[in-house]
């Protein structure tokens, strides 16, 4: 295998970056529900948005957890219980009839299991099997958890309108199973498991292993609420969140139909954000391998406040206007991922730093469930989105600003104890 030419490293993260396409698809599907299920049950936005606000809160908690789960018992076996946590969630939904079922099956079990296939996943593929060219890996991997997210929606939107709410549920339920057998074939837990070393790399390492998942989990959060860093990294993907998940992510096909559009036109426009996000996120990556992750920080997180700020008016302005909006904000939707996974690698050390930024992106869903929530009370108070767009678009740039404050641990003027990684 080592002397292949094409390294098994290549080969698990293609494997990794179909898991991660299909399960970010099936978490958001409850964006393309709001409307189904308030016509069969009655249920308002907030309500809908509540189940999603669970959901997003448990699939941002569960990533510390996940990435001390993954170096506990390995990636298939942690990989394969998250399906199955899925599946089961989304089959659930056909018995309910009851707000809290929904957050039960779409809010607990959906997002607990989709949540130990997030980013976590990638960086911790990307820590593990590379040592060069990990920001483009992260920057792919990254992608297709976003792209997930939105690719699937018109395909969705049209079972639910044209032959029910519950067609959605079955779908996602099988195809969550059908995604397991290429995770038992394919998946290694580490190139050592092979006996040869990351791509890049000239020497086989094993992965530590940590007897105690939960231990592992809470003592990189104790080394690391200590740096200033962290803070301000977990604050601005708490606002990367809020921004794409949460508002845009749950609310975009709504607020289309607010402005006269069918849910699944909403729906398409909400899928070319993901597939612009491909290109955005990869060129992300590359950027991220030569650049100051926090320039790419500030740039990001400002033209995305401003893209915000105008989308109320993008909606109501001819399709050029909404045309841009997508266009942009796809080329922009996750392109936050691999500068901050580096400042992580940088200041907690490669081997610890997927459970610190398992933290960091428990930040960003908190975010998440924050917009998902609010926006929804905002509409149904006010009748109308601009307000939750606007609130997006001013953190969007404070986040732009809080990024510069971050220190590098080869800054001149960087604090002596960023001076070496992090011990966790």
């Amino acid at each position: 295998m080592a002397r292949a030419r094409l390294h098994y490293s290549w080969i698990m993260a293609g494997l990794t970056f179909a898991v991660i396409l299909a399960s970010a698809g099936f978490r958001s599907t409850p964006g393309v529900l709001f409307e189904p299920l308030h016509e069969a049950f009655g249920w308002s936005k907030a309500t809908v948005g509540f189940a999603v606000s669970v959901n997003l809160v448990l699939y941002g908690l569960a990533g510390p957890f996940a990435a001390a789960l993954m170096q506990r018992f390995g990636l298939r076996r942690h990989v394969i219980g998250s399906l199955l946590l899925m599946s089961a969630g989304a089959a659930a939904t056909l018995l309910m009839d009851r707000p809290w079922h929904l957050v039960l099956s779409w809010g607990v079990l959906v997002g607990v299991g989709s949540g130990g296939i997030a980013t976590v996943l990638a960086a911790t593929v990307a820590s593990r099997w590379f040592v060069a060219r990990r920001g483009v890996v992260v920057g792919a991997l990254t992608a297709a958890g976003a792209t997930g997210q939105l690719v699937f929606l018109p395909l969705l939107s049209h079972l639910a309108e044209e032959v029910g709410w519950e067609q959605v549920s079955i779908t996602v339920s099988l195809c969550a199973l059908a995604a397991i057998p290429i995770v038992v074939i394919g998946f290694r837990n580490a190139p050592s498991d092979l006996g040869i070393p990351p791509y890049g790399a000239t020497e086989v390492v094993a992965p530590a292993v940590r007897p105690n998942p939960v231990g592992a989990a809470f003592a990189g959060l104790r080394a690391a609420r200590s740096s200033r860093a962290f803070w301000l990294l977990f604050g601005s993907f708490a606002v990367c969140g809020l921004s794409t998940n949460g508002l845009i992510g749950t609310h975009f096909i709504p607020a289309g139909h607010d402005h006269g559009m069918t849910e699944t036109h909403a729906a398409s426009l909400l899928a070319l954000v993901g597939v612009f996000d491909i290109a955005g996120t990869l060129a992300s990556g590359w950027l991220t391998d030569r650049m100051d992750p926090r320039k790419l920080l500030l740039a990001y997180y400002g033209l995305r406040g401003l893209s915000l700020l105008a989308l109320h008016q993008a909606f109501d302005a001819d399709q050029l206007g909404l045309w841009a909006f997508i266009i942009f904000y796809g080329l922009d939707w996750v392109a936050t991922v691999p500068p901050t996974i580096a400042l992580c690698n940088e200041l907690f050390g490669p081997d610890r730093a997927p459970v610190v930024y398992g933290w960091v992106f428990a930040g960003h869903q908190l975010g998440a469930a924050l917009a998902a929530w609010g926006a929804g009370a905002i509409r149904d108070g006010t009748g109308s989105y601009q307000v939750a767009f606007v609130i997006a678009g001013v953190c969007c740039l404070l986040a732009a600003v809080g990024v510069t404050r971050i220190r590098r641990p080869e800054d001149a003027d960087a604090p002596a104890d960023l001076r070496e990684p992090v011990p966790v």
